[in-house]
């Protein structure tokens, strides 16, 4: 891959029209007691995942092509200087010391980031490379444990693995052949070059249909994800689910991740009203039986269909206590939740002690979408999408739809500053 690379400094006021003030605070972004929400950058691109390097730079892959870093070198919140450089799209990007990973829908390249230097001067790194082709559920998040592994999400190319995807009444095919090289998480080691999913990489947890909000937590040393589970419920078995089912059904589910553990996809899916898993109707399911094989409970069941995009763990001080260490998740949005309105279009936050979710989780910010009803994802003004906690304690929050970056901060009672 080339590095076509440009770099200009952008002054606030040359910001595209209808972008906001950079700075000021966001309009209709709700934000939870004590905290605000600013406007880090605007007009960014169609943002996927961002990281933070611990100078303070924001580095942010686009769907649209190319990575944008950006700089605040005055010290004052807002991004002063920015510059782009890649030509791939993608989604997965990550921070270790100098090494910059980010990964396109077929590999994960890095480059290495030089001191002072807002972007890296040669040519990326080929790190892990080989992916299957596919159209749906293409997008690599990437996490990194810090300890030489990089994790990879590859998500399942189907709805829920039948011969022919998204067929009204099909069975599943049974062993499904995706779980093969797909609906899981790869791992591989982040200090080697040239690796291939096929040759190098060891398939760490199998059964994900789209994990894509993934992260390392370094508290509990442990690799976390929240699933996107499937849709069309209603559709595709209109004797066994209601349209007012669908809406409901499955849960978005927040596990940790083990080594070796099948977290059910897709002969299972979780129902949050019942609290449990059941089996799907692809494999002979009716909306009420149980698997007969236990699969792991998710640690947290979010609302069907918000689609979790994005996963990061506090580990600054700047926010009050109960929130060090814990998890925000960033919803995309919904768009099958007919009849009921579409939601999701927040991001959330689970109280974590240790290892484990300490509570229910709790909105954290909303307002993203614009008004309190829309009837398509088309109608948000911006989506969540990339989250990550910058050097001070800031947690920054990325649109996909406009290209904003917010920066949220807290300066009441028990405020620090810095990260842990």
């Amino acid at each position: 891959m080339s590095v076509a690379r440009w770099m200009i400094v952008v002054p606030v006021a040359a910001a595209a029209a209808g972008a906001a003030p950079a700075g000021a605070q966001s309009p209709g972004i709700r934000v939870a007691d004590g905290f605000k929400a600013t406007v880090y950058a605007d007009d960014v691109g169609r943002v996927r995942h961002i990281a933070v390097r611990s100078s303070g730079e924001v580095y942010a892959i686009r769907r649209d092509g190319g990575i944008v870093a950006l700089g605040d070198r005055d010290g004052d919140g807002i991004a002063d200087e920015r510059a782009r450089f890649g030509e791939f799209g993608g989604t997965g990007i990550a921070i270790a010391g100098d090494l910059l990973y980010a990964a396109s829908d077929r590999a994960v390249v890095r480059w290495r980031l030089a001191p002072g230097a807002l972007v890296p001067a040669g040519a990326p790194e080929t790190v892990a490379s080989g992916f299957p082709d596919q159209r749906s559920h293409a997008a690599k998040p990437i996490a990194l444990d810090g300890a030489g592994g990089l994790y990879v999400t590859v998500g399942a190319p189907s709805n829920n693995c039948q011969e022919r995807d998204r067929a009204r009444g099909m069975p599943g095919l049974s062993p499904c052949p995706e779980l093969v090289r797909a609906a899981g998480i790869w791992r591989f080691d982040a200090n080697r070059l040239g690796q291939t999913q096929t040759g190098d990489g060891v398939r760490y947890a199998s059964g994900l249909r789209n994990a894509l909000a993934l992260a390392w937590n370094p508290n509990a040393r442990a690799l976390y994800a929240v699933s996107h589970g499937r849709d069309h419920l209603n559709t595709l078995w209109p004797a066994l689910y209601s349209d007012a089912d669908n809406a409901e059904l499955p849960a978005e589910e927040f596990h940790v991740i083990r080594a070796g553990a099948d977290y059910g996809w897709p002969t299972v899916y979780y129902d949050p009203r019942n609290a449990r898993h059941v089996v799907a109707p692809e494999y002979g399911g009716d909306g009420k039986r149980g698997p007969d094989a236990p699969v792991p409970a998710p640690l947290v069941a979010f609302p069907a269909h918000w689609a979790p995009n994005g996963l990061v763990f506090y580990d600054g001080t700047m926010f009050p206590a109960r929130y060090r260490g814990g998890a925000f998740v960033a919803f995309h949005g919904s768009w099958n939740r007919a009849p009921l309105p579409q939601a999701g279009y927040l991001v959330a936050f689970v109280p974590f002690a240790g290892a484990r979710p300490s509570g229910p989780y709790e909105v954290f910010a909303d307002g993203f979408a614009g008004a309190e009803r829309i009837g398509s994802p088309g109608e948000a003004r911006h989506r969540p999408m990339g989250l990550a906690v910058a050097p001070d304690g800031a947690l920054l929050v990325a649109d996909t739809v406009r290209g904003r970056i917010w920066r949220v901060t807290f300066s009441g009672p028990g405020a620090g500053a810095g990260r842990g």
